[in-house]
């Protein structure tokens, strides 16, 4: 926190916008948003009325707007250094000091925020928080840099299930799709910039797998996703479990045979794959254990 900002260019930065409406761009809004979506809709299937859905919501998002500041924050001078666009901080937009204090201040606000959701429940996302900012600060120069990422999609479900009052909690198959999307989720993060992230000395698994490889496993974790949500539910898969796995198999052979001429079509099925996911995800409710 304590290390200076980039230096500012003469040059009008490349996003001329106020500071509020740069450091709300700094905090990730895109990731922050869906996730905070995802665990609305996970919040209403596991059968939350209005308020505490609201209260699930506002913890979800005050954790992913702490993690977003802290990650640009931390990665200022190294994104500056790689000329990655649309960085707000980087391009001095707003100051370091600004967006940390942003993030501290979205974190304190998560701690209430998780805890009024039950103790339970509180203490299963404030560890999932805490993973993400250990991803930001250590863990996304190492091998395990995939961990905190499960960690945290596991939570969402978890989270839902446990907020409940008197609920069952979460399912097994729920946490387990959540991990495997997190896992995913991480590949498809990182592999745009694997190659300046391997010349700023970031090498975490993505990057020591390379950009290649990192390609081809994208649709793994997403298609036994997809598999789990169908298969492990009590009962037959159903319609929506069915065509979920009638898209995703054809859809990670499609993606895998196309690699050699085409170096988007991992990603592009791992893409489809995910949106099924998604929507199976939604329709399967807590799945109480």
């Amino acid at each position: 926190m304590g290390t200076p900002d980039p230096p500012r260019s003469c040059a009008a930065p490349a996003w001329p916008f106020p500071r509020t409406l740069a450091l709300a761009r700094s905090c990730h809004p895109g990731p922050a948003a869906a996730v905070t979506v995802i665990a609305a809709v996970l919040g209403t299937g596991a059968g939350l009325d209005g308020a505490r859905t609201a209260l699930l919501v506002a913890a979800v998002l005050s954790g992913q707007l702490s993690v977003g500041w802290c990650n640009d924050a931390y990665d200022a001078r190294r994104d500056a250094a790689a000329g990655r666009g649309g960085k707000p901080v980087a391009d001095g937009s707003v100051s370091r000091r600004t967006v940390w204090a942003a993030a501290f201040t979205a974190a304190l606000l998560c701690v209430p925020l998780s805890l009024a959701c039950g103790p339970l429940a509180g203490t299963v996302h404030l560890a999932a928080v805490a993973a993400a900012w250990s991803y930001n600060l250590k863990l996304k120069a190492t091998v395990l840099s995939w961990l905190p990422y499960a960690i945290g999609f596991a939570a969402l479900p978890a989270l839902a299930a446990l907020t409940v009052p008197g609920g069952p909690g979460p399912a097994w198959w729920l946490v387990t799709t959540g991990a495997l999307l997190g896992v995913a989720a991480h590949l498809a993060d990182v592999l745009p910039d694997i190659e300046d992230d391997l010349r700023g000395g970031v090498r975490g698994l993505p990057q020591r797998l390379g950009p290649t490889a990192t390609r081809l496993l994208l649709p793994v974790p997403l298609l036994a996703a997809s598999a789990i949500l169908a298969l492990a539910p009590p009962g037959p898969p159903g319609p929506a479990g069915t065509l979920t796995l009638a898209l995703a198999l054809p859809a990670l052979l499609a993606g895998l045979l196309l690699a050699r001429h085409r170096r988007k079509a991992p990603l592009a099925a791992a893409a489809l794959i995910a949106l099924a996911d998604v929507a199976l995800l939604a329709t399967r409710g807590s799945g109480g254990a």
